[in-house]
């Protein structure tokens, strides 16, 4: 179970995962050694499964970036759902309940590129039923 300790690390690493252990230790004044272990422990357990860059998709190239639910029928979710981790475009993939079984973040580079990789590409999945995109106007957060 993590205690407070752990939490905070958590904290420090999700604002910032680059973010040296002489630093965090210096921040919770504890010891570097002590950082260290607890990182160690988390990533052993599966409470850290990795570290990741942010990256901001206009800044390379895609300017739409379209929050996608799919729904199919209840038997097909997972198989749709492995396959739309295929796409390079797809760059999340989450099964959900809500509005839809299926919703993904996908990248493209503009409209025409969006539609390419909704109908031509990923509609022609078997067992999708509906499709529904919504383009991210502005990331707040």
């Amino acid at each position: 179970m993590l205690d407070e300790k752990d939490r905070k690390i958590l904290e420090i690493l999700m604002k910032d995962a680059r973010k040296p252990f002489t630093e965090i230790a210096k921040e919770l004044n504890t010891s570097e050694s002590s950082i260290r272990k607890r990182i160690k422990k988390m990533e052993e357990n599966g409470i850290i499964k990795g570290y990741t860059v942010v990256i901001e998709p206009a800044k390379i190239g895609y300017n739409v970036i379209a929050l996608t639910g799919f729904d199919t029928d209840p038997q097909d979710v997972l198989d749709v759902a492995k396959e739309l981790c295929k796409f390079e475009e797809v760059k999340k993939v989450f099964t959900s309940t809500g509005d839809h079984m299926i919703m993904t973040e996908i990248w493209a580079r503009d409209g025409s590129e969006l539609k390419e990789i909704l109908f031509n590409k990923i509609g022609k999945i078997k067992g999708i039923k509906k499709i529904c995109p919504a383009i991210i106007l502005e990331r707040l957060k």
